[in-house]
């Protein structure tokens, strides 16, 4: 199973964590799972809680899923725990998690088709990169709008959608949160475009 370079697994707080749900019963399948409900937290926030407390919680929810994403790679690799199901489990709950956070996204920012175009094209983005690898090349994790990249831009939307709702100049914080979903947008456009283009280029060569 290829994996993306990740920085943060080089951290101690992470890997002091991924070390004691080694210890534990937990399985990387399992980890890779919550990522779906952490995700979940995002709608939970904008739409129930709502206000700047539920963008918070949404933010929340997001790293959270980040962590799980981390994780569950270093106690299945790392630690030993690898299962024949775990490359599904590694790319499922991603496109799940994925679909959950940039709809809600959308429907809370006021613009829906947005959201499930960003959503739709999240999951190209992984399609195209497990294609490469199913034709023989290697995964390749090209941005500009990879996973962490979606999920940092809808951060700081979030973040600007906090300070809109503490009324810190509202409206401009709010364009501004609408203009980070279309990056996503766009941003996710261009990547499937490099990735795909990599791959023509390799299959020519």
């Amino acid at each position: 199973m290829e994996r993306r370079e990740v920085a943060s697994r080089g951290n101690k707080w992470i890997q002091g964590l991924s070390g004691r749900l080694v210890r534990s019963a937990v399985t990387p399948n399992q980890i890779s799972s919550a990522s779906i409900a952490f995700a979940a937290l995002v709608p939970v926030g904008l739409f129930v809680v709502q206000g700047a407390w539920g963008a918070l919680l949404a933010i929340v929810g997001i790293q959270a899923r980040l962590l799980c994403n981390v994780v569950d790679g270093l106690v299945a690799v790392e630690g030993g725990k690898q299962s024949a199901l775990g490359a599904l489990y590694n790319e499922l709950p991603d496109r799940v998690a994925d679909s959950i956070v940039l709809v809600a996204l959308g429907y809370a920012l006021g613009l829906p088709a947005a959201g499930w175009l960003a959503a739709l094209l999240a999951a190209l983005t992984a399609y195209v990169r497990v294609f490469g690898g199913a034709l023989g090349q290697p995964q390749r994790f090209l941005g500009p709008m990879a996973k962490q990249h979606r999920m940092a831009t809808a951060t700081v939307a979030l973040v600007l959608m906090i300070a809109a709702a503490l009324g810190w100049w509202s409206e401009q914080a709010a364009w501004l949160a609408r203009g980070l979903l279309w990056v996503v947008v766009v941003g996710s456009a261009i990547t499937c475009w490099r990735r795909t283009h990599a791959i023509a280029r390799d299959l020519k060569t």
